[in-house]
């Protein structure tokens, strides 16, 4: 579903992402893991054209390197990112709504019906504003709103931050149900115990460079990981 090939991303001078490669099966769970500032998010944003970058992205079989971000999202890529990023202002089925922007009214209407299935709570406060939903109901939003997309491939960063340990086990319940169904997800995860439990293959990040991957099993047991990311 998704190459990644010598991706390079600068800031300036600062190299965040230094050449690095990858690759995610159509279907699978990828896990890529890392300590704070080790280029996972630049290299998240890179894939999905979100920051300026070398090297080549491939998703579905087309190169998507030279396009931008809203194009990148057309093709397939959808995208739960850090920190949430709901529109607060609006309402909870306005947000959903801007998801399915570029979709048609059958599409919007079908992505709404899921989503509700999806997080039941999400329909009980369609009319709310997002601004008044609680942590763990905005991460819920921030996710149904990238599904609304009708994405090949679900881009998720830190989907667990800042949430209490009893919705970061709701939350990997719908995304292991939402993999279960077939989708494909790359995820960048500060939770690592949690997240090397679910994923299939898992790759490890560290100063902009990969220095670990393979089956998410045997991540979890190597003692660099146990260490480091673990404990």
């Amino acid at each position: 579903m998704l190459v990644v090939d010598e991706i390079e991303v600068r800031y300036g001078q600062a190299i965040a992402v230094a050449g690095v490669s990858l690759r995610v099966e159509r279907g699978s769970w990828v896990a890529l893991i890392g300590a704070n500032g080790a280029g996972k998010t630049s290299l998240l944003r890179a894939i999905i054209g979100l920051a300026p970058h070398r090297g080549r992205v491939v998703l579905d079989g087309a190169d998507v390197s030279a396009l931008p971000a809203w194009e990148r999202q057309r093709r397939g890529f959808g995208l739960v990112p850090e920190g949430r990023q709901v529109f607060g202002n609006m309402t909870v089925e306005e947000n959903l709504r801007v998801g399915g922007y570029t979709r048609d009214v059958a599409e919007v209407r079908r992505g709404l019906e899921k989503a509700y299935a999806l997080f039941p709570r999400l329909e009980e406060r369609r009319r709310q504003l997002a601004s008044t939903l609680s942590g763990g109901e905005q991460q819920m939003l921030s996710l149904a709103r990238a599904l609304m997309t009708g994405p090949k491939l679900l881009l998720v960063d830190e989907i667990s931050w800042g949430l209490m340990p009893i919705l970061v086990t709701q939350v990997f319940a719908q995304l292991a149900r939402l993999h279960a169904e077939g989708m494909t997800i790359l995820q960048v995860e500060q939770n690592a115990r949690e997240v090397l439990r679910h994923a299939e293959h898992a790759y490890v990040m560290s100063a902009g460079q990969l220095v670990l991957d393979g089956p998410a099993g045997e991540v979890a047991r190597d003692p660099r990981v146990i260490e480091s990311y673990v404990g």
